[in-house]
């Protein structure tokens, strides 16, 4: 009687296992999953830790060594940070197609971290959240 549970239970395990494994398979063929994927390729590992745990990560720019603040998603997501590490004010650039948040989010670090002052000056400003 128990070895006919025991072995439902692992079945049941075992099936749960699979679809969860085909779930996230079939996640990363997409094209979110795979602008998550080259996303993370880039990042440095603190930088991918501090995304997983936070949902944003930091970059240093090029030509000023400020500290920006890039948060998960396609529009109105990275902030100036002053020295304390706290949000002075929002930067909205984005690429001019429609693209996974992925792709955007690693389009915004290359931009800050190679050419600063040129996304600085395409660049919208907003009030961030965090300021009202």
């Amino acid at each position: 009687m128990f070895s006919v549970v025991r072995s439902e239970q692992r079945a049941l395990r075992r099936r749960r296992a699979v679809r969860t494994l085909y779930g996230q398979h079939r996640f990363h063929r997409t094209p979110a999953g795979r602008a998550q994927r080259l996303l993370q390729q880039w990042l440095t590992p603190a930088q991918w830790k501090q995304f997983c745990s936070r949902g944003y990560f930091d970059v240093i720019g090029s030509h000023s060594a400020r500290r920006y603040r890039i948060y998960r998603g396609t529009a109105m997501n990275v902030c100036l940070l002053d020295e304390r590490g706290r949000v002075r004010r929002g930067l909205c650039f984005v690429p001019i197609y429609d693209l996974p948040a992925g792709d955007v989010m690693l389009a915004q670090k290359l931009a800050l971290e190679l050419c600063e002052d040129s996304a600085l000056m395409v660049a919208r400003e907003f009030i961030p959240r965090a300021l009202y």
